[in-house]
């Protein structure tokens, strides 16, 4: 029962970062008609969402993670309320007021995901089995494509039919409900028990980075995720091609921003109830098959082939996600869950946020459709190199890995 009140929490608040970032895109695009500033919304996230990772996964180790990741609920709730606060008082601002309120708040999304995932991950194993981990992390992972799916298609739809207020309403009511069902986790979960004594806070910080750079797995697992989405990723330039390439405005936005994860969830929902897919090989032709689907989504022109391209590259993309997450699980020691778990964020904030930056950069010196074409060379490229220089990534099995 616990598990499932962790999961819907993280339900909630998934679909009102998904809404959020929908809305914050289209009203930095509406009032600066720059992709560069689109690329800068994932800038300012990434820049506490790595910068806080290693402090993050120290805090957790120390302290009690459900009640850190109650704080990452409120700072987004806060986020939220300053989103809404634009919206409301927007006549009475000038447009540099707008836009700096509209990237604070993407600042404080970024601080609160810093925290985020190392909470997720240091809870999650006190709630279930190791043996169960597998099937949590494909159950978890489906719940979340289904906010990713209706988070964007729900605030495209409310943004392009009531308006922003409307939206930004609703992201701040959902935050709310999440920190609801956290309140309703009975189970005490301590901070772990602490193997090593009188360390530094610096080789305390540290050392879930030295963990995974070490690590033959954990360390070309996440270099292949962070270099592909890093490239491969076409987030940020989603208003461009909805609004010049596409023509289909913020509700069309809203289905491109959920199609990804329409695919995704279909994907995890599979891979919840089979035993397949948990090797190397398949983690290695999933992120190439991500990387076809971008190019072919930059070749097209036609809505219905866009949003079947971004669908199958979110399938893709869960498949590569459900090992990734599996592997760290089981490959970090309990005492070290939150610090490993900060290091993968800082990856996924690097491939995420920074990745953003990137498309904008390229849109902006190459063009919107070059830069998504370079992105989608970038990421095969990418997987032929790791495959190559990594062995043990290739040789990867998940059942061998969880019963060590």
């Amino acid at each position: 029962m616990d598990f499932k009140k962790l999961v819907s929490a993280r339900f909630f608040f998934t679909f009102a970062v998904q809404m959020q970032a929908v809305i914050l895109g289209w009203r930095i695009y509406d009032l600066l008609k720059d992709p560069l500033y689109l690329g800068f919304i994932g800038l300012t996230e990434a820049i506490p969402a790595i910068g806080f990772a290693l402090y993050a996964g120290y805090l957790v180790d120390r302290l009690r993670p459900l009640m850190v990741y109650r704080r990452v609920i409120f700072v987004s709730l806060l986020s939220g309320l300053v989103v809404l606060a634009e919206h409301l008082f927007a006549h009475d601002m000038n447009v540099s007021t707008q836009v700096g309120l509209l990237y604070f708040a993407a600042f404080l999304t970024g601080l609160a995901r810093a925290f985020s995932q190392p909470a997720i991950f240091a809870i999650v194993p006190r709630l279930v089995e190791r043996g169960l981990l597998m099937r949590a992390s494909a159950v978890s992972s489906s719940v979340m494509q289904v906010a990713r799916i209706g988070g964007p298609a729900v605030g495209g739809l409310i943004f392009g039919f009531w308006g922003p207020v409307a939206s930004s309403s609703i992201v701040c009511i959902l935050l709310v409900i999440a920190s609801v069902s956290l309140m309703l986790i009975r189970k005490d979960l301590p901070a772990p028990e602490q193997t090593v004594q009188h360390a530094s806070i610096k080789d305390e910080l540290l050392s879930g980075g030295k963990f995974v750079f070490k690590h033959p797995i954990l360390l070309p697992a996440l270099s292949l995720d962070m270099i592909s989405v890093l490239f491969g990723g076409v987030t940020a330039l989603l208003p461009i091609f909805a609004n010049e390439i596409l023509f289909v405005g913020p509700k069309g936005l809203g289905i491109l921003r959920a199609a990804p994860a329409i695919g995704a969830t279909m994907m995890s929902l599979y891979l919840s109830r089979t035993n397949g897919m948990r090797t190397g090989r398949w983690l290695l032709s999933a992120v190439t098959g991500f990387g076809f689907c971008i190019l072919v989504f930059g070749l097209s022109t036609n809505f219905y082939l866009s949003v079947a391209a971004l669908a199958l590259s979110g399938s893709f993309d869960s498949i590569s996600m459900v090992i990734r997450s599996a592997a760290v699980q089981l490959s970090s020691p309990d005492h070290m869950r939150g610090k490993i778990s900060a290091v993968n964020s800082i990856f996924i904030g690097s491939s995420n946020e920074i990745g953003e930056l990137e498309s904008g950069i390229a849109a902006k010196l190459l063009g919107t459709v070059p830069a998504v074409y370079f992105g989608g060379i970038m990421c095969i490229l990418t997987v032929g190199l790791i495959g190559y220089l990594s062995p043990s990534l290739r040789k990867l099995d998940l059942e061998k890995l969880q019963a060590t």
